[in-house]
């Protein structure tokens, strides 16, 4: 089992790297500096040479790295650890059953993102594939953590059982927040409300520019997925003492997020911000999920 622990641990933690290197490279408009996959421009390992010779290819260098090391980072590291991962739940399948199922799941997930991996550079960086993808590698570090929780043996106590509904809740919202912060950023629609907390000087904006809606939408989200922390923060007050400072932190981070949510329009997009608040952002869904598995019997 202590090989499973090291495992996950392992593993969430280059999951959580590798997606803010993804914000990284979609700040830098570097999504399609490889437009081949799983090659790039041919090449396995893109070389200055290889890169120049490419006529008209409006790409530097330094972003053809970014999104060839992403894709290394995801096909050398993460995938054969999550597959280990995934091996060891089920050679311990006969003493835990629930590890094994969850290593099945996340098996399954991690094929699913290979695909992704695929439709996103094919399709261009779609603004929806971009999502998509995001999504999925977000369920693939809820389910790597499932797996650490159960390692660690953290299970929900009868104080905990009321917490699982507001948990659940703040997770769904959580996951559907990041998504849409990866639709806002990937259509353009990243100062859409160019005012904070007022959207164009508005509580509610006109809602018939569509990039106005994607950005609106995402507020709405963060902002729902907040009251959500503050209906766990209540509801856990007689939680006990490491689960309420596990709820404590989600809170914290959230609002974290929320303030640098805001610096982002004030500041119009810098590179380091925008990274910034995707790395907080997936800081606080892990601290939800496991807030969640330490909630559930």
């Amino acid at each position: 089992m202590r090989t499973i622990r090291a495992t996950a641990a392992v593993t969430a933690v280059l999951i959580y790297a590798l997606i803010v290197l993804g914000a990284l490279v979609r700040t830098t408009d570097s999504g399609l500096a490889c437009p081949d996959w799983p090659t790039c421009y041919g090449h396995w390992i893109p070389l200055p040479a290889d890169v120049a010779a490419v006529p008209n290819i409006g790409y530097t260098y330094v972003q053809v790295m970014l999104e060839w090391v992403h894709r290394l980072i995801a096909g050398v590291l993460v995938g054969p650890l999550a597959l280990a991962l995934a091996v060891l739940t089920f050679l311990r399948r006969g003493a835990r059953p629930d590890l094994a199922r969850a290593g099945g799941l996340l098996l399954l997930l991690l094929l699913v993102q290979g695909a992704l991996g695929g439709v996103t550079v094919l399709d261009r960086n779609s603004p929806w594939s971009v999502a998509l993808h995001l999504g999925n590698a977000l369920l693939v570090l809820t389910v790597t953590l499932r797996i650490l929780a159960g390692a660690l043996r953290w299970s929900g106590a009868a104080a905990s059982r009321p917490l699982v509904a507001p948990a659940a809740v703040a997770w769904c919202l959580a996951l559907v927040a990041m998504m849409s912060a990866a639709m806002t950023a990937k259509s353009g629609a990243s100062l859409a409300c160019a005012t904070w907390p007022s959207c164009n000087g508005a509580l509610v904006p006109d809602l018939g520019d569509p990039y106005v809606r994607i950005h609106f939408a995402h507020r709405v989200l963060a902002a729902l997925t907040a009251l959500a922390l503050v209906w766990l923060y209540w509801r856990g007050r007689a939680a006990p003492p490491p689960l309420r400072r596990l709820v404590t932190a989600a809170l914290l981070l959230v609002l974290v997020q929320i303030g640098l949510g805001a610096l982002v329009i004030v500041l119009e997009v810098p590179v380091w911000k925008a990274v910034l608040h995707q790395a907080v952002g997936v800081l606080t869904f892990a601290t939800v999920t496991l807030v969640l598995w330490r909630c559930i019997p």
